[in-house]
């Protein structure tokens, strides 16, 4: 196994930043200096400041965030979605995103290959959501939304609806990619506001019944 995929199963560390340490002479193997790319296996004794690490077996959750946490480990204020982890699942990392003021799938995740094959763009992974917008959506911006779609300042936004209400307030809305508040934004330009946002779908995942603030091993 190379040894930044070792040192990342066994630290948590993303690859890119086991591959400054080794630039940085911090990890040994056998007590020799790693290289990039180095080979290694359960024999090696390898040590990242002169501490031995040991790679675990990944473990993966799902979590249905609720709304009003924040997804990283420091709230900065606001609560994080890691106090509701017992203490095993506190090493794991976040797949992608989901805002603040949005709920619903989030993984979390040890498995760095998991990780990239979910959120790299050239990964195309399908991501549902349920919304609620502020008022109802008028056929024209329901198009306008599907094809062409909206030009954002990142880009061009294009999304599939599909209505759940008869009012025309509540939507399925199903993507392909994940830019930053993509689907805010995209009505937000139309002027929408969408009220809430829920995602009940991450690439072959789904939250199916887990209540909110639940914790699922997969």
């Amino acid at each position: 196994m190379r040894i930044n995929k070792y040192i990342a199963q066994a630290t948590g560390f993303s690859r890119r930043a086991v591959d400054t340490m080794i630039d940085e002479s911090t990890i040994t193997v056998n007590g020799a200096v790693a290289v990039r790319g180095q080979e290694v296996d359960e024999s090696d004794q390898v040590a990242v400041d002169g501490k031995l690490v040991t790679p675990q077996p990944s473990l993966t959750i799902l979590v249905n965030k609720p709304f009003g946490y924040v997804c990283s480990k420091n709230g900065q204020g606001s609560k994080t979605i890691y106090e509701l982890l017992p203490e095993k699942y506190q090493h794991l990392k976040t797949v992608g995103r989901l805002d603040k003021n949005s709920s619903g799938i989030i993984l979390l995740t040890s498995d760095g290959n998991l990780a990239y094959e979910l959120t790299h763009p050239s990964k195309v992974k399908l991501k549902r959501y349920e919304i609620a917008l502020d008022r109802p959506l008028q056929p024209l911006h329901q198009q306008i939304i599907q094809a062409p779609g909206v030009q954002l300042e990142d880009g061009l936004s294009r999304l599939r609806l599909a209505k759940l209400d008869d009012d025309g307030i509540k939507w399925e809305v199903v993507m392909h990619e994940g830019r930053n508040r993509q689907i805010r934004r995209t009505f937000e330009s139309l002027g929408y506001s969408v009220m809430k946002l829920h995602r009940t779908n991450f690439g072959n995942y789904k939250l199916g019944e887990l209540k909110s603030g639940h914790i699922k091993e997969i």
